[in-house]
């Protein structure tokens, strides 16, 4: 009987679930070393006092890759979770007494656009359309190139589309609604993709389509269940899952990884995939099987990293959705804050999760779990004092905006930021996101998934093809594994 090559996987998030499973059905035998003491990655879960929390990923969208994913497998999502279509897909504060909800039915949307300005839900139709088109092909095609030559991406479909690469998503939408706040609401998608939309290339609008077509949905029990979905779906695949397993060293012989060590454990390996924070990974390296250097990670557009906080609640909260975008402060200001000179923003942006109003497991009854997310750069300086002032913020902008009482109703509160991204997934800066999917940050530009010096080291996830987000990180999960079938057949 011939022995299996061994893959060794580092990190459980979902590129690295992703690709495990992949590669056990491939035939090759897999292990993954988590150095924490869950999987998920950034997708953890907080539990505490009845109330259950998503740390990480708390929008479900694009079903579809989902549906991809699990139908390579001959399973269904339904054989993992169970999903709900949000309704409202989310909400938009723009001030005290002015929120938008975007139905789930797409009719509805249009209504909305039009009691804004009349006539701009025709013109979504337009939008949507061309957006759709890109969809197809990104999500169908683009999205699943390996990212190792610019020739994957040059299609008669794309060179079609020449403009859609060179102008930004901003001037893009401009020409369909005039708006502000519908010009917010049509922005917001591509902050997924981790950069301002006046960076973004016109091309993603595709997200759009996802967004008010594809539409918001809910796995019951938060994104958790889906990691842990897949995690069990890579343990029937043969796979086998460490936790609390920190790499802290990979030993390199004729420039190959043969081995890799976590604490007193020792593990041979034929291949290395990393799905743990690329430059972490290459600081495990010796310098000269290094590909980028620090000059290099420094100069990167990094998605922003994030201040989170977990609340429980001892009542139910009015006037709220499921997902609520607070937009009522100046966007330009805090995304320079984020991009152009990294500071704390003074004015915030913030998006909530009340997972409790459309899930009773996520609190106790009559209770309310809420999850506060603000965006900022990474790499700022990060403590408790800064933590206290951000939470008074967001709780004095609740009570104006909501009108009700809500400082006296908490529980308790747990926080999460940047020493927190450093410390428990190795983040460079503290990122949240990765890469941001800038122009000059995509497809062939973003750090490869294949080491160029050394033989069998592999590399998966956010920070590189196709880029931040969930599906993006199945798919990354699934490429690398067909690379790794190619160059090391198992």
């Amino acid at each position: 009987m011939v022995e299996r090559k061994k893959i060794i996987i580092l990190g459980a998030g979902f590129s690295s679930l992703s690709a495990a499973c992949y590669l056990a059905k491939a035939g090759y035998d897999v292990t993954v070393l988590e150095k924490n003491e869950a999987i998920g990655g950034r997708a953890k879960q907080l539990k505490r006092d009845g109330f259950t929390f998503d740390m990480g990923p708390t929008f479900y969208w694009m079903p579809d890759v989902f549906e991809r994913f699990f139908a390579d497998f001959t399973r269904e999502v339904s054989d993992y979770y169970q999903l709900l279509r949000l309704d409202p897909s989310y909400t938009v504060c723009f001030g005290e007494d002015d929120f938008v909800e975007v139905p789930a039915d797409f009719t509805r949307i249009k209504t909305t656009f039009d009691h804004i300005e009349p006539g701009s839900g025709k013109q979504l139709e337009h939008f949507l359309s061309k957006a759709e088109a890109n969809y197809n092909i990104a999500v169908k095609d683009l999205v699943y190139q390996p990212g190792e030559s610019i020739s994957e991406i040059i299609t008669p479909a794309t060179l079609k589309r020449l403009g859609a690469f060179t102008k930004s998503i901003s001037t893009d939408i401009a020409k369909y609604v005039r708006d502000s706040k519908l010009r917010k609401l049509l922005e917001f998608p591509v902050l997924f993709l981790g950069a301002k939309p006046s960076s973004t290339p016109s091309f993603y609008n595709f997200m759009n389509f996802a967004d008010l077509r594809l539409g918001t949905w809910h796995p019951k029990g938060g994104m958790y269940e889906v990691a842990d979905g897949i995690a069990r779906l890579a343990a029937n695949l043969g796979v086998d899952i460490k936790l609390n397993s920190p790499v802290d060293d990979i030993v390199i012989e004729k420039k190959q990884v043969v081995k890799v060590c976590s604490g007193k454990e020792e593990y041979d390996c034929d291949i290395l995939l990393s799905g743990a924070d690329y430059h972490h990974t290459e600081q495990l390296l010796p310098q000269a099987y290094r590909q980028y250097s620090e000059n290099y990670w420094n100069k990167r557009t990094f998605a922003p990293s994030a201040l989170l906080f977990y609340v429980g609640f001892d009542k139910k909260l009015s006037g709220l959705a499921h997902h609520t975008l607070f937009f009522d402060v100046d966007f330009d200001e805090h995304a320079s804050a984020i991009y152009d000179t990294p500071s704390y923003p003074e004015r915030p942006l913030f998006y909530a999760s009340f997972p409790s109003m459309s899930d009773d497991e996520a609190a106790p009854e009559g209770k309310e779990a809420a999850i506060f997310l603000i965006p900022l750069a990474p790499g700022l300086d990060d403590n408790d004092e800064i933590r206290k002032r951000y939470f008074n913020i967001i709780m004095s902008r609740l009570e104006k905006t909501t009108k009700q009482k809500l400082r006296s109703h908490v529980i308790f509160k747990e926080s999460f930021s940047v020493n927190d991204f450093v410390s428990t997934y190795n983040s460079y800066k503290g990122n949240a996101y990765g890469l941001a999917n800038t122009l000059l940050q995509t497809h062939v530009l973003r750090p490869k998934l294949r080491s160029r010096k050394v033989k069998n080291l592999f590399f998966t996830g956010q920070l590189t093809v196709p880029g931040p987000g969930v599906p993006p990180s199945l798919i990354s999960g699934k490429i690398v594994s067909e690379l790794i079938t190619k160059h090391h057949a198992p």
